[in-house]
């Protein structure tokens, strides 16, 4: 089943209530229809390294944490210093709509009205609103304590909130809440708390995502990237214990060779001189790659959150890690690979794409589905006019007879194209004969190369004919008459094929060529 967008979309145009009612009955309510397929499963590279990272983290003795990602303006003041500025100019500010007071007027009810005649709970309308207003009714309540409180329909709720045009002309209001662009702006508040929960050294970790309002988006840069980050709450530590563990940790996660640098000018969250970054190789490119970042926080900000012990972290960069891991130059193609990266299919892969539009659901469709091709097969070369039996039986006390036949003179039972066979080669699909056109070099090749998909023309049209035959006996339809003539399409022959392979297909300017001629009829009879 698939959806008629265009008429979906102009029906809600014209109104969208009635037609967001009306799609209800596109939606099957019950039936045994679909089952997981359980052998297509798969991760996403960002996260299994996410695990990896953990398990590393936890292995030397870090405790996990769960590092605010919602962090006041004021937050980002207390750690930067006079950089600060600068720092919120890379951030995200959240903002959120203004609840306006919503009034009814006697027009506004007479509209009312107009959906739901029987309203007059204005009053309990109003308070409903007031409460949304004072945040007392979540957004996502609203429209259920509506059809509650008023006694109305879901339509007649959403009709009434479409009435208020202070609610179609909300505009965002800024706040000072922000979202963390560097995992350190929520550190320091867990720091500011564990330093009266355990006792030094405090060994924490998190991965997750930060997001940076990025000048621009490319190969490198992402709204959102993620960090595997820690940090060290002790007495006594040297920048160069810093490097070492960072090193420790890069060897567990499979990088031998690594470069530290000190950076000429240091954030000020970190304490002069204190920040490192560290780089390692691109496979690719042989271009050194900055996969983490690392330093001791400042004093000074410490000092803001009452933290009197050194802490020395460590950020690095996920998505880095993996352009070097895969070889992966464009760090979209890794994170967003269905918007990025260029659809390739093998010609295996495009081969299981290829599918029955209709096959028999029953034992007894499907027993007549393989006599079908067993008949063609063996029958194949007989003149016509000719007919053969291919299954006689009781179904449901009812007899049903079902035949190959060829009416016209002068020709055979099956056409020539009949036992095709679809083959996959270099992204093109073919219908190749079974023997013969040895002097054709494209079948040459696709004999040579290509991956045979085991489906012919005439194994579609049984199972065509199969399932045909399954729907006369379940309507009590006395004859059913299949046939399939001259094949120009894979719909022709009762084949299609998923819409992945199709767009990779006209992309790449691939071709489909099943031309054919099969020209047979299967012709079934129900005695009533």
């Amino acid at each position: 089943m698939k959806f008629d967008l265009d008429r979906l979309k102009k029906e809600s145009e014209k109104n969208y209530e009635e037609a967001w009612k009306k799609s209800a009955d596109l939606i099957k309510k019950k039936g045994n229809y679909f089952s997981l397929d359980e052998s297509s499963g798969s991760l996403h590279y960002l996260y299994e390294l996410v695990q990896e990272f953990r398990k590393v983290f936890k292995e030397l003795g870090f405790q996990e944490m769960v590092v605010p990602t919602l962090i006041e303006k004021e937050e980002i003041e207390k750690q930067y210093g006079p950089e600060a500025p600068v720092i919120l100019d890379r951030v995200f500010f959240l903002a959120g709509l203004d609840r306006s007071d919503l009034g009814i007027s006697q027009k506004d009810l007479d509209k009312i009205k107009d959906k739901a005649p029987e309203f007059e709970n204005v009053e309990k309308l109003e308070k409903i609103l007031r409460e949304y207003k004072k945040g007392e009714i979540s957004s996502d309540d609203l429209t259920e304590v509506m059809t509650e409180r008023l006694n109305v329909t879901e339509e007649q709720a959403t009709h009434i909130l479409t009435l208020f045009e202070s609610f179609r002309e909300l505009e965002p209001i800024p706040s000072d809440m922000t979202l963390r662009s560097h995992t350190t702006a929520g550190w320091f508040q867990v720091l500011q708390k564990m330093q009266f929960r355990k006792p030094l050294p405090i060994q924490l970790f998190t991965v997750g995502p930060k997001y940076r309002r990025e000048q621009k988006l490319d190969e490198t840069h992402l709204y959102r990237s993620w960090t595997a980050s820690l940090v060290i709450m002790t007495e006594e530590m040297s920048l160069e214990d810093g490097e070492r563990i960072a090193r420790k940790i890069l060897k567990k996660i499979g990088f031998e060779e690594v470069e530290c640098k000190t950076k000429a000018a240091t954030s000020n969250y970190y304490a002069p001189n204190s920040e490192f970054e560290i780089f390692v190789e691109h496979p690719k490119t042989s271009e050194k790659i900055e996969v983490g970042n690392t330093g001791f926080y400042s004093p000074i900000s410490l000092a803001n959150y009452e933290i009197p012990y050194p802490v020395f972290n460590l950020g690095i960069g996920l998505e880095r890690i993996l352009m070097i891991r895969t070889g992966v130059q464009d760090i979209r193609e890794l994170v967003y690979p269905y918007r990025y990266k260029k659809i390739d299919f093998s010609d295996s892969e495009i081969s299981q794409m290829i599918n029955y539009i209709k096959k028999p659901k029953t034992e007894t469709g499907k027993k007549i589905m393989g006599y079908i091709e067993k008949t063609a097969k063996k029958c194949k070369d007989e003149p016509s006019p000719c007919e053969f039996h291919v299954f006689k039986s009781n179904i449901n006390n009812k007899k049903v007879t079902v035949k190959l036949i060829e009416s016209e003179d002068n020709t055979k039972l099956i056409g020539p194209a009949a036992f095709n066979q679809i083959y996959v080669n270099n992204g093109n699909i073919i219908g190749v004969p079974p023997d013969g056109w040895e002097n054709d070099e494209m079948l040459k090749k696709v004999r040579k190369n290509g991956t045979p998909t085991k489906i012919t023309y005439m194994k579609a049209f049984a199972n065509l004919s199969a399932r045909k035959i399954e729907e006369m006996i379940e309507k009590n339809k006395e004859k059913e008459k299949i046939r399939v003539g001259m094949i120009e399409s894979l719909k022709d022959i009762n084949l299609k094929l998923d819409r992945p392979a199709r767009r990779y297909i006209t992309d790449n300017n691939k071709k489909i060529d099943v031309r054919g001629p099969v020209f047979t009829t299967t012709q079934a009879e129900l005695e009533i």
